[in-house]
């Protein structure tokens, strides 16, 4: 799979979301375009086998991943630097 010409800096910031427990993929397709298949592709080209696969056994089934599977009542965090990002391009100071 391409990764649809991604800068380094966004590569950066799919991993980091992927990370995140409470980011679900849906939210990774709408900023970026990737599905979960190529996210799932991107972290396993990203990261140490070892880390790959501490991340795999933590994502699959969980709730939080995946926005039909999500309690409609999970609350969502968003930090006080969040407010200056938009569309994850952090703005010209």
């Amino acid at each position: 799979m391409q990764h649809k010409e991604l800068s380094l800096a966004d590569k950066d910031r799919i991993i980091e979301m992927a990370w995140e427990d409470r980011t679900p993929f849906e939210a990774i397709t709408a900023q970026f375009g990737l599905s979960e298949a190529e996210v799932i592709d991107l972290m396993r080209q990203g990261l140490k086998r070892s880390s790959f696969n501490m991340w795999r056994q933590r994502v699959q089934g969980r709730s939080t991943k995946h926005e039909k599977l999500r309690d409609p009542h999970t609350l969502t965090f968003k930090s006080d630097s969040q407010r200056q990002i938009s569309l994850n391009k952090i703005s010209k100071r």
